[in-house]
């Protein structure tokens, strides 16, 4: 065996091996010991047919490739092993020919992060955004509308009413939608179905027919309808109005059972801004540090990586699998590919960053222990009222517990860059320790 070590780059070793005649002779024969034990050819007991007549029979092309299956494995494992090369992912082969047997090897390596003096990072920490009471009136004028009840009315539609529709589409004199008892909101800046749909279905009373046509946008779903002229049918059999609930204590009391007063409602509603706020300033000052570091960080990986990221942002976003995706390149009208290509950035700022932050933990020390995992699992828990062994049960699986685990590291990393930058007692402390070793 020839083993050709073509170049290194992208984190990916390329390799051309050529297999000599006497290894090829070789996995034949062990080719052949394996089909004939296994294959009834007319005329011979099983195990006992000759190899030229083995190879008649099958085809000589069924006992070269059985050959291939089994020496191509054998033949990379030994390549790497001779090169030096510690593989970080299965490796992509492609036969270039069969005579002699020539096979490329690209060969995915662990990744490369060179750190930069991310301990020297100082930075300010995140301002805690202020709640107005402008943003309180705000979130209670939301729970009204939430909390509001639809009640018909005999006068004009307007925008913002709800309508119950029912609507014929024609293009060309071809039907395109024929629904009925459909609720319809026609919002100022509704663009669907179709822009101007909305605008047709003010001043209407209820009982009214109204046709009307519209030019379908250039990008529509369906190219085949794409830029054409639809007519519409619409029938609008009621008009409801939103009635908002008066703003007091007894609405209060319907948004939840816990608020006495209105006040108690008002602050609540307070508090958990305040919260989120600080929440949000924390957050964004992680993110700030975690952006420091890695703007100071060399990060090289095989492309093998991204893509398995990329599957990993699919696989999360559209989790009923194959057919939620197929639906939803239709709608968009773009490819598989394509998408990929949109997700690549977010791909990218993941895993380098995924990179980056097990470099530094490595670097500290830190660590996750069996005790942290399951106070974490009890925190997941805790809350849960129906089933709660059942799902401790799963929790506690290897695989989860991995994962689990895995995110606690990230937090506890994350953290430690945190009191770092943010130049914390502990930090410093901890740096004095460091300088003094």
């Amino acid at each position: 065996m020839k083993v050709t070590r073509d170049k290194t780059e992208s984190r990916q070793a390329f390799l051309t091996i050529e297999m000599e005649p006497t290894e090829i002779e070789e996995s034949l024969d062990k080719a052949y010991q394996r089909l004939v034990k296994r294959t009834n050819v007319p005329g011979f007991r099983k195990g006992k047919t000759p190899r030229t007549i083995l190879e008649r029979y099958l085809g000589s092309e069924r006992l070269f490739d059985d050959a291939l299956d089994n020496l191509i494995p054998e033949a990379y494992r030994q390549a790497i092993k001779d090169e030096g090369i510690e593989p970080f992912a299965q490796p992509h082969i492609e036969l270039v020919q069969k005579e002699p047997v020539i096979f490329k090897a690209v060969v995915p390596l662990k990744p490369s992060v060179k750190l930069g003096d991310y301990r020297s990072i100082t930075l300010e920490p995140s301002p805690v955004e202020e709640v107005t009471e402008t943003q309180v009136e705000a979130v209670l004028e939301e729970l009204r509308h939430r909390h509001a009840a639809w009640e018909p009315v005999e006068r004009l539609s307007d925008f913002n009413d709800v309508l119950v529709i029912d609507i014929e589409g024609t293009v060309e004199g071809k039907s395109v939608t024929n629904q009925k008892g459909v609720q319809y909101q026609p919002r100022p800046d509704a663009t669907t179905p179709v822009p101007g749909f909305a605008e047709q279905l003010t001043g209407i009373k209820k009982g009214e027919t109204k046709e009307f046509k519209l030019q379908l946008p250039a990008d529509h779903q369906n190219p085949d309808l794409a830029g054409k002229e639809a007519l519409f049918r619409v029938t609008v059999a009621e008009i409801r109005q939103e009635v908002m609930p008066d703003l007091n204590d007894e609405f209060a009391k319907r948004v939840g059972t816990e608020f006495e007063s209105l006040a108690a409602l008002r602050q609540r509603i307070t508090d958990d801004m305040k919260q989120a706020a600080a929440e949000k300033a924390k957050a964004d000052f992680e993110n700030r540090v975690i952006d420091a570091v890695t703007a100071m960080t060399e990060v090289e990986y095989p492309p093998v990586l991204m893509e398995a990221e990329i599957d990993d942002l699919l696989s999360q976003r559209f989790q009923k699998g194959q057919a939620e995706l197929d639906a939803y390149l239709m709608t968009v009208g773009k490819t598989q590919e394509q998408l990929r290509q949109d997700m690549l950035p977010a791909a990218v700022t993941r895993l380098t960053r995924a990179l980056v932050l097990g470099e530094v933990a490595g670097g500290e020390k830190i660590e996750v222990s069996d005790v942290d995992i399951d106070a974490e699992i009890e925190a997941m828990t805790k809350g849960v009222a129906e089933k709660k062994d059942e799902f401790r049960r799963v929790l506690n699986t290897a695989q989860n517990r991995q994962s689990i685990g895995n995110r606690i590291l990230t937090r506890k990393t994350v953290q430690k860059l945190v009191e770092m930058a943010g130049g914390s007692p502990e930090a410093e402390a901890a740096a004095e320790k460091e300088e003094k070793n």
